[in-house]
């Protein structure tokens, strides 16, 4: 067995890509020139993984612009490390244009690369060859003694002592490898079905209905849902997204001149949710002039004196009322410096005052009424997060247009720079997203919220959901969407809050969102082993985890000196594996400070130790 130092990355995604950049850029400082060898484990490409590998159809796009996505470190980061500025995509692909960077990508994707701006919603097709090149540039910067080696296929397993080095076993290789190191950078991971999820799937089955679970939208296999016919959706997110463009145009459907010219082969999709609504256009247009400082009101002090408290952490009580307050900041503080005329006061005395008014307080109120006449330029988070709250219409053709003109006011709004104040709410919830990467497992209401704001669809998606609404091919159903499963009629039916009394029945059940992740119902086989060997969970289903560094935490909250684990199984989940370019990255900071412990600990690691089987 080889004496040499070992790493063995299990999930070659973008986090497990920036993992590796660190590993790289804090060698020199920790390391050395030492021999180490790194293995890099996923049954998909290293760089793109599973959710952005080049196998996937072409309509698929991000949800953000070129030029606000990044696979590297800025000054904004903080982290212990050194910055190792590198290329934004739109950058990157300007690059690949001009002959200054070569990349292996088909036809398709090169021909998308000469017509990227920085405005412009890449594939991603397109993401997933900025990625292959990311995870290239990072192995070659590894120091001279640093070898990497791909393995294709699951982990299935790590096993061994907390003092000795670690076997991971891996699927199709008869042997295991011997890790001094594990870090788990897997991502989104599959997972059984609920009991609600098992009922569905049984009653279908009796009754030849069609029944898709929560899943991986790209994965999903969509030939079993029947063209021209009724198709129940539950799910208005991104996932939903996905499931309209592969249904509509990636079914021969096109658009033209604003209108959705159909195939034949589309289905009717009914789609509702609970909040009934999808969510918020991406905003349209880039930052310009001062930004906000944060954090302000909710920094690493207040969240520290939160979980220090005397109490149990709950997210309503403790967490809510600071980050509103942030997000106002936020939101006022641009308002007053870009928009001042539609501002009745000074902007320093209403930031003194507004900094010691309690969070949702009467006095609050009455400050920003005063200094803030129309009611368009207050921020109503409760209007934005549940805006079909209260809302009734007397049939389903009511609430058609009710949503239809929502949409339209939504991307309007979201496309004027005008309304600049919601950017700056955006940069408020990035902001909140990296503060409470530390918090733990706080469980999903942030998360559903923070989604909803700030991770909507581009603008084109929410214009062709308008064509298909226009068209009848899609058809919304409204908020506090429930679904029945009729055994005497063999059907499902689907019912809302919004109108209430009516319902729609249908013979297929599409359920347009990721799995929740689940230590318990995880498909994942290394982290059932985990689990079942003592790692600690929550009963969210969440892998607990050291906020410091990753460590994976034993049951008795002891943080495991040999693995580490990142991402959203995880309690440090922090918003994504890549970022905005100047926005602080929470996952860089994570993926720093685990590359720097494992070094650390490599380095002083005796030799003995690394020969112990």
């Amino acid at each position: 067995m080889s004496d040499i130092p070992t790493i063995v990355v299990i999930g070659g995604g973008p986090r497990g890509t920036g993992v590796i950049e660190r590993l790289a850029a804090n060698a020199a400082e920790l390391y050395g020139d030492r021999p180490l060898d790194i293995h890099v484990v996923d049954p998909y490409p290293p760089g793109g993984g599973r959710i952005w590998r080049q196998d996937q159809s072409p309509l698929l796009r991000m949800n953000s612009m070129a030029e606000d996505v990044t696979m590297f470190t800025d000054d904004t980061v903080e982290l212990d490390g050194p910055v190792r500025p590198g290329p934004a995509l739109d950058t990157w692909a300007a690059d690949v244009r001009e002959g200054r960077t070569a990349v292996a990508a088909g036809p398709g994707v090169l021909e998308e690369i000469r017509g990227l701006d920085g405005r412009s919603f890449p594939s991603r097709r397109l993401q997933s060859v900025y990625l292959r090149w990311v995870y290239e540039e990072a192995v070659a910067a590894l120091p001279p003694g640093t070898a990497v080696h791909e393995h294709t296929g699951h982990a299935l397993r790590v096993s061994g002592p907390r003092d000795g080095r670690q076997r991971v076993r891996i699927e199709g290789r008869a042997e295991p490898l011997a890790a001094d190191l594990v870090v788990l950078t897997m991502g989104h991971l599959d997972t059984e079905p609920d009991a609600e999820q098992r009922e569905l799937a049984a009653f279908a089955a009796r009754h030849g209905l069609v029944h898709l679970p929560p899943d991986f939208t790209a994965d999903t296999d969509l030939s079993a849902v029947p063209a021209g016919e009724a198709v129940l959706v539950r799910g208005f997110g991104l996932a939903f997204i996905d499931l309209m463009v592969l249904l509509t145009e990636g079914r021969g459907g096109r658009y033209e001149d604003g209108a959705y010219i159909p195939s034949g082969e589309e289905p009717v999709l009914y789609v509702g949710s609970r909040r009934g609504v999808p969510y918020h256009s991406k905003p349209g247009y880039s930052w310009q002039g001062e930004q906000p400082l944060l954090p302000r009101h909710f920094g690493a002090d207040q969240v520290a004196e939160i979980l220090n408290g005397p109490r149990p952490v709950d997210y309503r009580r403790d967490l809510w009322p600071l980050i509103s307050k942030e997000l106002g900041h936020a939101h006022y503080h641009r308002l007053f410096t870009a928009h001042p005329e539609r501002t009745a006061v000074a902007f320093g005395d209403f930031e003194e005052k507004y900094a010691v008014a309690e969070p949702g307080s009467p006095e609050l109120a009455a400050l920003v009424a005063s200094a803030v006449p129309d009611l368009a330029d207050r921020l109503d988070l409760d209007a934005l997060d549940r805006p079909l709250d209260g809302v009734r219409h007397s049939s389903y053709a009511s609430l058609q247009d009710g949503l239809r003109a929502y949409i339209t006011a939504d991307l309007e709004r979201r496309h004027d720079p005008a309304h600049s104040p919601d950017l700056a709410v955006f940069l408020g919830l990035l902001s909140v997203y990296g503060q409470l990467a530390g918090a733990g497992d706080i469980g999903t209401r942030w998360h559903g919220f923070f989604s909803h704001l700030a991770s909507g669809p581009p603008g084109p998606r929410l214009r062709q959901l308008l064509a298909l609404s226009r068209a009848g091919v899609v058809r919304f159903l409204g908020a506090g969407m429930t679904v029945e499963a009729d055994e005497e009629r063999g059907v499902f039916r689907a019912r809302s809050t919004t109108v209430p009394g009516a319902y729609t029945e249908a013979r297929a059940l599409v359920e347009a969102r990721l799995p929740d992740p689940s230590l318990r119902r995880t498909r994942s086989p290394l982290l059932s082993a985990l689990y079942e060997d003592g790692a600690a969970g929550t009963d969210t289903g969440l892998l607990s985890v050291d906020p410091a560094d990753g460590r994976i935490l034993d049951l008795d909250g002891s943080p495991h000196p040999r693995r580490f684990a990142l991402g959203p199984c995880t309690t440090a989940r922090s918003g994504g594996a890549f970022v905005r370019p100047r926005t602080g990255g929470p996952a860089f900071r994570q993926n720093d400070a685990t590359a720097r412990t494992a070094l650390a600990f490599l380095r002083d690691l005796p030799c003995r130790d690394r020969v112990t089987a």
